[in-house]
């Protein structure tokens, strides 16, 4: 492998383009009012090239030389802000839009460290944030955000990396909410599951993003059914002035984005803009070549047109979607384990599509804004499972379901003297189908529900002096299906926090937030039908959720952090499975429906334990993040009150990243991840063997019986070149370099003979015993034009 990636380093170099050169623009706004700044100075570090900005805050920068570089942003009575960094290419450039907050320093002499990690009053800590730059050059994370989140403080993910799980101290992947321009979204990954919110490949386009962010148990109120996380994804518009575009080939797909002005006319710039991708996947075909049981086939789509109705109103529209296929793949060699493999995974077919329009209006007397969001999203979603999963013969599970979510939502922002204050509400309206063929449980049922969710909310903040800032809120949530839906009380959500700089240079800072926040569950829970046609589980309560954390910052300088952070989420009313008597907290890890069962509002829960985070902004030529997180999370079952582990109960979790800028555009990078040991439910083999192809797993064991820990390598090479009307970037990425087994639960299959023939008297057998490390060596590259 390691010729390999010399012959190919070797072909790479004699590639040379022309000194070319690119451009830079953006606008500049005040954070509070969104009024342009007229006159912000935008600078190149380490260079004589800048820009003022014009009565429009827009600022241009041309013949920059093509390679990375830090931007400061300034403007009198301003904070200075820099975003670190940034990728010049002669072609292929976004703008870089950025705000500024006006600088409430009166310190005289005293000399304060700027802080380059943004923040927000709601939510000053368990905050991070990342540019798409970030997001597209991490190693590993093949464009995939929630892969990349996965190497943040306190977020794990599924034991070997298959899945893109996003674990938050402790707490279930259905616990984390995501919004996209304000629109929320029920799930960012292709073959979701049904009820939780993974899969193992993300579906949302990197090109669009302006910025991510992700806040974790400290949330705005203006956000529901949030009990881990929430992450933000906030994309940019599209050129105004030019149509451009790129195309990406990656190791298992191919994406095109395009955009450009609409109605531009003879103007400079257009007021309306589009930016829209299609992406496909050839997983299917690769699987296909070397023999494997399954074919996972994808296409996806996500697109953005906004108008700029004046200077103080304007409109978008926003969607993205899926179309999956998950199929068998009939083997042409007898193979034990791809065989059990073949019988037992699920065939999936599924759609996904979330719209929304978004009236953005700012009140011309300065005193603040309004957000009015409808939007709509849609799950089609046929999971099936039979005994014979080539002929499609003897069905023994299928779950054809279909969810829809029509929601309005209003957010008022105003500023009422030093306090800035957020209210509002949203309603929508839930359409759930489904008709579930259940062998093993004797369960067949055809519901269909259609009920309202509503909710309320207010948050406040603000900055008593330069050192100290506080903030408040409340949200009410309700709903007319379940029993106490309507009882607003039982959902009474308050959240506070508080942020205070312990030296007057703003070095040390000590930040706390405590709050509660509810969950409604899942529509598979409330949709569930006993065989008498009744929703038992109408009596589902809200499950509730209540955070604590403290934590101190250290700005070592304007470009590095150290950050410590406590934290406690205690659970109450989680839904605990009537069949299983284990708590859903310990499901919605694999492929397969969560929820669809009868279930008790009983479940208790704690996760706990500490974060240390180190931070290196783009500084020179390299760039560093190393975090430490030990963690318990334990949650109580049917079979007791006492707490057990859960499955996402790793203790340990570590990881580093670190990249440097070799000149010439080449940039090498490489990221650590160490999972600790992690619980999981063995397979109940006499129950398994009565039942095959279902697997029963014994969740009574739960903690018994551990996965080995995981730890894994990526490393990344990535080189650039500039030409005269398109650039070029490259990159080979090798997963798992140090050649590390990835941990593997036994997997059992039926005892057959060498001709695959089942033996007789039937007995399950392990399949998986042995357990190769695998190193994945990839290329891919953008065309951007």
């Amino acid at each position: 492998m390691i010729k390999r990636i010399h012959l190919l380093i070797l072909f790479l170099l004699p590639i040379t383009a022309v000194a070319q050169t690119g451009t830079l623009t953006g606008v500049v706004t005040d954070a509070k009012t969104g009024e342009p700044l007229i006159g912000a100075t935008v600078i190149l570090e380490g260079t004589s090239l800048g820009d003022a900005t014009d009565e429009n805050g827009k600022y241009f920068i041309n013949r920059i030389p093509t390679k990375s570089y830090n931007i400061i942003f300034s403007f009198v009575g301003y904070t200075q802000i820099t975003k670190f960094n940034v990728v010049i290419r002669s072609e292929g450039n976004p703008d870089l839009n950025v705000t500024l907050e006006e600088d409430a320093q009166q310190l005289g002499e005293v000399v304060v460290t700027p802080n380059p990690f943004e923040k927000l009053q709601t939510t000053p800590l368990s905050i991070q944030k990342f540019s798409q730059e970030e997001v597209a050059s991490y190693p590993g994370g093949n464009n995939d955000i929630a892969k990349v989140v996965q190497s943040l403080p306190g977020v794990g993910g599924s034991v070997g990396g298959f899945r893109n799980d996003v674990i938050i101290r402790g707490g279930a992947p259905n616990e984390n909410v995501y919004y996209l321009d304000g629109i929320e979204i029920p799930n960012i990954n292709h073959f979701a599951t049904q009820g939780s919110a993974g899969g193992p490949v993300g579906l949302l386009n990197v090109s669009f993003f302006e910025g991510v962010t992700l806040s974790a148990s400290s949330f705005d109120a203006q956000y529901d059914n949030a009990l881990s996380g929430v992450l933000q994804f906030d994309q940019r518009n599209g050129n105004a002035r030019e149509f451009t575009g790129n195309f990406r080939l990656g190791s298992s797909e191919s994406a095109l984005t395009v955009e450009g002005p609409l109605f531009k006319g003879d103007a400079t710039e257009a007021n309306t803009t589009f930016i829209a991708s299609v992406r496909r996947s050839y997983l299917q075909l690769l699987f296909e070549a070397i023999g494997l049981p399954f074919l996972p086939d994808y296409w996806d789509y996500q697109y953005k047109v906004n108008h700029q109705i004046d200077d103080f109103n304007s409109i978008l529209i926003t969607g993205v979607g899926s179309i999956d296929n998950f199929a068998i793949n009939e083997l042409e060699e007898f193979d034990a384990e791809q065989k059990a493999i073949q019988e037992q995974v699920p065939i999936i077919k599924q759609q996904t599509n979330t719209v929304g329009a978004t009236w953005n209006r700012r009140f011309k007397d300065r005193s603040g804004s309004l957000r009015l969001t409808l939007s709509t999203n849609r799950l089609e979603n046929e999971f099936s499972q039979f005994e014979d999963n080539v002929a499609k013969e003897d069905l023994y599970f299928r779950n054809d379901a279909v969810e829809q979510e029509i929601k309005l939502r209003a957010n008022i922002t105003k500023f009422m003297g030093d306090w800035i204050t957020n209210y509002g509400g949203s309603v929508q309206n839930a359409l759930y189908s489904n008709e579930t063929t259940d062998v093993v449980n004797t369960s067949t049922f055809s519901s269909d529900i259609n009920f309202y969710r509503y909710g309320l909310f207010a948050h406040s903040s603000r900055s008593f002096s330069d050192r100290n800032t506080f903030s408040f809120g409340v949200r009410f949530d309700g709903n007319t299906f379940t029993d106490s839906g309507n009882e607003l009380w039982r959902t009474f959500s308050p959240r506070i926090s508080k942020s205070f700089k312990l030296t007057p240079d703003g070095t040390w800072t000590l930040n706390s937030s405590l709050g509660r926040y509810f969950k409604i569950p899942p529509y598979t829970i409330l949709g569930f039908e006993n065989n008498n046609g009744n929703f038992i589980n109408r009596d589902a309560e809200y499950i509730r959720t209540d955070h604590a954390v403290l934590g101190i910052e250290y700005l070592v300088n304007d470009r590095s952090r150290i950050t410590l952070e406590a934290f406690y989420k205690d659970y109450s009313n989680y839904p605990i499975s009537s069949r299983d008597s284990v708590s859903l907290a310990n499901k919605g890890g694999g492929f397969e429906v969560l929820g669809s069962e009868p279930i008790q509002s009983i479940g208790d829960g704690r996760t706990y334990g500490a974060e240390l985070l180190f931070q290196q902004k783009f500084t020179g030529s390299w760039y560093a993040i190393a975090a430490f997180t030990l963690y318990k999370s334990e949650f109580t079952n049917g079979f007791s009150d006492q707490y057990r582990p859960s499955v996402w109960d790793n203790n340990l979790l570590i990881s580093l990243l670190g990249g440097y800028k070799l000149g010439n555009n080449w940039e090498v990078s490489a990221r650590y991840r160490y999972l600790g040991a992690s619980p999981y439910p063995p397979v109940n083999r006499t129950a398994t063997l009565q039942n095959y192809p279902a697997v029963i797993r014994d969740f009574n064991r739960i903690g018994e019986v551990e996965l080995s820990a995981f730890s894994q390598m990526d490393i990344r090479i990535d080189k650039k070149w500039s030409f005269q009307r398109w650039s070029l970037d490259i990159f080979l990425e090798v997963q798992n370099a140090l050649a590390q087994k990835n941990p593997e639960e036994p997997q059992f299959g039926l005892a057959r003979n060498e001709a695959g023939e089942i033996e007789e008297p039937r007995r399950l057998v392990q399949v998986n015993l042995e357990n190769e490390a695998s190193v994945l060596p990839s290329i891919g590259l953008v065309v951007n034009f």
